[in-house]
């Protein structure tokens, strides 16, 4: 379905139909497949024949949101994983070995900081932390060792852009691969392959699903870097997504680039208003032509996003009161559902790492973030001045 539109592949793409010709996809709840013969069992898992085996590595749920997300992202395949944190772990365990080595931005999620700098060292891959947003860091860093490049754009949880096609052609000149977390954009507003990046990897719990109901992750790029590194440890390693969750996913996906479009103006205009007030000492938006990577995210980026962060005067203190303070924002780390959600990082999403690394990443005892909904702008913004106003 390569010639459709974006619209047409959200709804269309990886569709096949069982022999009942059902409309809606079907959703197949099942450990494993039955096979006709001995042969075809033995052709089945030798690998020379296609088809199920067991829904640890083979399910036709799963394989439908595996091609509708390839689809969106114009790459060539999909591995689809338990969860974002999961899709991580299998693109560096797929495709990395002991002694090789990761350069990754200092502005990532807490959990991926826990797992680089932690789990993954102990079985002797090093990663080095740089501010990503200045290409000849990224150089700098560089060891003949040296396999993925690993980078957020916008970054969790302030809003950094990085400048893909440079990161790109870093990679490329170290004989490394550039991995794009392409979270907080999702295809609609961002394809990173066309610019470059060897790899996506996506949270499908955010926004892919929208409604905050389902976990799941996915890793997408080439067909032989993710088939024959990343498939084959999720083969064996099973950090599977389910195929109810896949299903879920796929109908989530449906209405991704509505829900993205409208989410993203509220956000802007959110961004605005925040940039206004007293209270605020500083607003993280791509949109914000205040936003130190604008001109960038305008390239980049189809719109700023729908995450908008921001610090507030009074530290940490102030900043516990506003999220108390809200009567109808709701109170959680999750973000990209079609409720909006406010956390503070530093006690949160990023509180478990060293203060030295939140210091590194810019994350501050005053910094808030907002995962902006699909609520009435108005309705947010009273949300946010009963705390801010205090």
């Amino acid at each position: 379905m390569h010639d459709y539109d974006l619209d047409t592949l959200a709804v269309r793409a990886g569709t096949a139909r069982s022999r009942f010709n059902e409309h809606s996809e079907a959703l197949y709840l099942t450990s494993s497949f039955v096979f006709e013969n001995a042969a075809q069992a033995a052709a089945r898992f030798s690998g020379d024949q296609p088809g199920n085996i067991y829904s640890r590595f083979t399910n036709p749920t799963v394989t439908a949101f595996q091609e509708r997300l390839a689809a969106l992202e114009g790459a060539e395949a999909c591995v689809a994983t338990a969860s974002g944190m999961s899709a991580i772990l299998a693109c560096c365990m797929g495709l990395m070995k002991a002694g090789e080595h990761i350069v990754s931005s200092s502005s990532i999620f807490g959990a991926t900081v826990q797992l680089f700098g932690t789990i993954l060292a102990k079985f002797g891959v090093q990663t080095t932390f740089v501010d990503g947003t200045d290409p000849a860091n990224w150089r700098a860093a560089l060891r003949p060792e040296t396999r993925l490049l690993f980078v957020e754009s916008p970054s969790n949880p302030l809003t950094e852009v990085f400048d893909i096609a440079a990161l790109a052609g870093v990679a490329r000149e170290a004989g490394a691969l550039l991995v794009v977390d392409n979270c907080f954009c999702t295809p609609v507003l961002q394809r990173p392959l066309e610019l470059g990046a060897d790899l996506i990897i996506h949270s499908a719990t955010k926004y892919l699903d929208g409604q905050g109901r389902v976990l799941g992750g996915a890793v997408l790029g080439r067909k032989e870097l993710v088939m024959e590194g990343i498939f084959a440890f999720l083969r064996t390693a099973g950090p599977t997504l389910s195929a109810f969750n896949a299903w879920v996913l796929l109908k989530g996906i449906e209405t991704l680039r509505i829900r993205m479009e409208a989410q993203s103006a509220a956000a802007l205009e959110l961004a605005r208003w925040l940039e206004g007030h007293r209270a605020v000492a500083r607003v993280f938006y791509p949109g914000l032509p205040s936003h130190p990577q604008h001109a960038l995210a305008m390239r980049q980026q189809r719109s700023g996003g729908a995450i908008v962060s921001f610090e507030v005067k009074g530290g940490k203190e102030a900043a516990w009161r506003i999220v108390d303070a809200t009567r109808m924002i709701s109170i959680t780390a999750n973000l990209g559902d079609t409720k909006s959600t406010i956390t503070h990082p530093a006690s949160t999403t990023h509180g478990r790492i060293s203060a030295e690394a939140r210091a590194r990443a810019g994350i501050g005892d005053g910094l808030l973030r907002v995962a902006v909904g699909l609520e009435s702008l108005k309705d947010i913004e009273a949300d946010l001045a009963l705390g801010l106003g205090a």
